[in-house]
């Protein structure tokens, strides 16, 4: 009985990732100087306020100017402020939930409010993907930042049960 002979066929080279080098991996951690994505920054979760701090500091201009007001705002409004870093974005609460957004992108700062639906006026933009009651303000510079209006919806929303929390 004749002997059948295999034929092998050569495997496929399997590309392997390259190797991550220092500055990638601190560019990839790091926001740009100039422009943010679309997307929420890859700031990384923490509580408290350097963290929240640390995440205004990275932000280019005007998106950092835009920040700080907001949490400046944030902090004479709402006695018992909480931070936190939660999505790529800096979150504010007071008791024991959270309350409102606030995050730089491309070209604005959104300021989402959780149950934003409920307040009165309700605020005009509607976010994609943060849950159908959430409402905000696209801020595209410091001056539109309207305090008074701003500052009402802080203190309406935080009489309201806010995401993680009991119902107050």
């Amino acid at each position: 009985m004749p002997v059948r002979k295999t034929v092998k066929t050569p495997r496929p080279k399997v590309r392997t990732p390259a190797k991550r080098t220092a500055a990638r991996a601190k560019a990839a951690a790091t926001l740009p100087d100039t422009m943010l994505t679309g997307k929420a920054s890859p700031a990384k979760a923490a509580e408290g306020d350097k963290p929240v701090f640390a995440y205004i500091a990275s932000l280019p201009q005007p998106q950092r100017g835009i920040a700080e007001r907001v949490d400046a705002l944030a902090a004479r409004t709402l006695p018992g402020l909480q931070r936190a870093v939660k999505w790529g974005m800096s979150y504010y609460g007071v008791g024991d939930g959270w309350c409102f957004s606030c995050g730089g992108f491309s070209n604005h700062v959104k300021l989402m409010f959780v149950n934003g639906a409920t307040l009165t006026p309700v605020p005009p933009v509607t976010p994609v993907a943060m849950g159908k009651s959430t409402r905000g303000v696209e801020l595209a510079s410091v001056d539109d930042v309207d305090e008074r209006q701003i500052a009402a919806w802080m203190k309406q929303i935080a009489t309201a049960p806010g995401v993680g929390g009991k119902k107050r």
